[in-house]
């Protein structure tokens, strides 16, 4: 899920879509790692029979149909700034109406109300905006897709 552009990754919340575990298919990676072992092992077509040892193996069948929405809902994301995302998302709302190309350039990015979430959920937003202010979009887009590249995902921040 390459892009010839990093620039065009960066959200208009400052966030760089490329380090997004949602946008690297980490969920769509995991279920179907999961679908293989339950497969390889055959768990798949036992459940019934496991189900008497262990009683919560009788949901087997709608846990399947939650992964599948899953991957369904979170398999891909092309990104931001090409309708991907929370399609309500208040920031993309405001930076459009705005004429935005992020929230970097907005003078109340610091105490925006739509920003607060992200801002509590992503520590280096406040950095990522300043860097964006400082150096450019692109510059601060291939930094990003550097640090992707080798293995950053905003996943990291939570641990």
């Amino acid at each position: 899920m390459a892009t010839a552009n990093p620039a065009e990754l960066v959200g208009y919340c400052g966030l760089y879509c490329g380090a997004c575990g949602i946008r690297q298919q980490k969920i769509k990676i995991a279920v179907n790692n999961l679908r293989d072992i339950i497969a390889h092992y055959g768990f798949d077509k036992i459940m019934p029979e496991l189900a008497k040892w262990e009683p919560n193996l009788k949901h087997y069948n709608e846990f399947s149909e939650v992964m599948e929405g899953l991957v369904k809902m979170f398999g891909e994301c092309s990104g931001c700034l090409q309708g991907g995302g929370d399609p309500g998302c208040k920031v993309r709302s405001c930076a459009k109406q705005k004429g935005y190309h992020t929230c970097a350039e907005c003078s109340e990015a610091g105490t925006c109300e739509p920003l607060a979430p992200y801002r509590k959920g992503y520590k280096r937003l406040t950095r990522a905006l300043q860097a964006i202010r400082q150096n450019s979009v692109g510059r601060y887009a291939e930094e990003m897709q550097k640090k992707v590249d080798d293995g950053y995902s905003y996943l990291e921040e939570r641990k």
